[in-house]
């Protein structure tokens, strides 16, 4: 191991923000050494709790994410946050959703805050997400906020990372219709009806409440999928802080963690021999290259298969 990794690992364990801040930046850049670094930290003693927070904008995901924070300081919890947000000609990059909402907690040593950009794609989100939660975990963060920007495809991909998914809804904002269209109700573990005190939350709750009811999986599951009301603007998330108390006990009671883990491994394997795949087919070369072989199928010199049949042989040696 480099001198330099080395150092990183040390201020890791130690909970160094600027250890844990240049570890992460590593990961983004898929620098080698930060395979020596998390093989330096090991597994962490006590894990944290990976919690994916999405919904749909406007909901009060950044402002959920900061009351929690506060209320897991007041415990004495070390807390990460992770902002992960698609790279757009909107965004201009990688922004933590209204960076101001995080201002309290900006210079509190034992909280930790990144933003990820997902660099216009869904392919590296789950590589670099799962290595910045085992530095996060080997800085003693007792839990670890993902923050999403909007339900879709990308939603889906973090939660599974996720240990519990909170999906965050508002009233008047038609969440009701739109979680069963966006497919929420298959990721979500806790549903926050967000702004409790708009009119309409109770019909909102009612409309979540009975989509679950009417879930086929319902009947067989050992967990029963809880809907909070919360005030995130006032700091009113006590409702939400036990639910997902609630759910990290079930989690570790059912042994439902250590599935959760294994498939969030998976994952990380998986995306890795992908990119691994990725760049071997960037460096093939000559007529077998994939622009090469893409030209030969587009003039009808050859077949999708039988092209691809022999880009997998020139792969394999």
């Amino acid at each position: 191991m480099t001198p330099y990794a080395t150092e990183l690992a040390a201020g890791i364990r130690r909970g160094h923000p600027r250890s844990v801040a240049r570890a992460i930046s590593l990961v983004e850049r898929r620098d080698p050494s930060v395979d020596l670094i998390i093989r330096q930290i090991g597994g962490a003693t006590l894990p944290a709790h990976v919690v994916g927070i999405t919904g749909a904008p406007g909901a009060g995901k950044s402002t959920t994410v900061s009351a929690l924070t506060s209320a897991f300081r007041e415990i004495g919890w070390r807390v990460g946050v992770l902002a992960v947000d698609p790279s757009s000609p909107f965004t201009g990059g990688a922004l933590l959703g209204d960076r101001i909402r995080m201002r309290d907690h900006a210079l509190d040593p034992e909280v930790f805050i990144r933003s990820m950009a997902s660099q216009g794609h869904l392919g590296g989100l789950s590589a670099a997400v799962p290595q910045a939660l085992r530095i996060l975990e080997g800085a003693g963060c007792r839990v670890v906020l993902i923050e999403t920007v909007g339900v879709g495809q990308s939603e889906v991909e973090v939660s599974g990372v996720a240990d519990t998914t909170v999906v965050v809804l508002t009233p008047g904002m038609g969440d009701g219709i739109q979680a069963s269209k966006a497919g929420v109700l298959e990721i979500g573990d806790i549903f926050a009806v967000n702004k409790s005190d708009v009119d309409g939350a109770s019909t909102t709750v009612r409309d979540i409440q009975r989509m679950i009811a009417l879930d086929p999986t319902v009947a067989a599951a050992t967990w029963r999928r809880p809907v909070v009301r919360t005030r995130a603007d006032t700091g009113d998330t006590g409702s939400l802080v036990q639910a997902l108390t609630d759910r990290w006990e079930w989690l570790q009671t059912y042994d439902a963690l250590t599935i959760k883990r294994v498939a969030r491994t998976a994952l990380e394997l998986e995306a890795r021999v992908l990119d691994s795949v990725r760049e071997d087919l960037r460096a093939v070369d000559g007529e077998h290259a994939l622009d090469a072989l893409a030209a030969a199928v587009t003039r009808g010199e050859l077949d999708p298969a039988a092209a691809a049949s022999l880009l997998r042989q020139r792969l394999s040696g």
